[in-house]
């Protein structure tokens, strides 16, 4: 997975077709839990999905313009646009995760291209 470190990164991965923004910090427990699982989502979604990886605490001025209070949050984005984003202050278990990514695929693809 892609770390991004500036709004620069940032903004030229959610230019591209569909990316997903994991917002995440290395104090979160709930970061944490996803860790194990995660490669292996993105694997099976690599075809469909470019996943990217943002600290909040690396980019305060970003997270605070995408209004990104809890974390994990998961947001897609198409053509700099956001499509759907999956926050909750649930712990997200992969089956959630995986729900979250294969409806923004559906809802990326009912979206006029650009």
């Amino acid at each position: 997975m892609r770390v991004i470190t500036t709004d620069e990164q940032f903004r030229e991965a959610a230019a591209g077709e569909l990316t997903i923004a994991i917002f995440k910090t290395t104090w979160c427990k709930d970061c944490h839990f996803i860790d194990p699982f995660m490669p292996e989502v993105e694997a099976a979604y690599a075809d469909r999905l470019q996943f990217v990886q943002i600290d909040r605490d690396d980019l305060p001025d970003l997270c605070s313009e995408l209004n990104i209070l809890g974390i994990p949050s998961f947001i897609a984005f198409k053509n700099g646009q956001e499509v759907i984003r999956f926050v909750s202050k649930l712990r997200k278990t992969r089956d959630e995760i995986e729900t979250f990514l294969d409806r923004a695929v559906e809802v990326a693809a009912a979206l006029p291209q650009a």
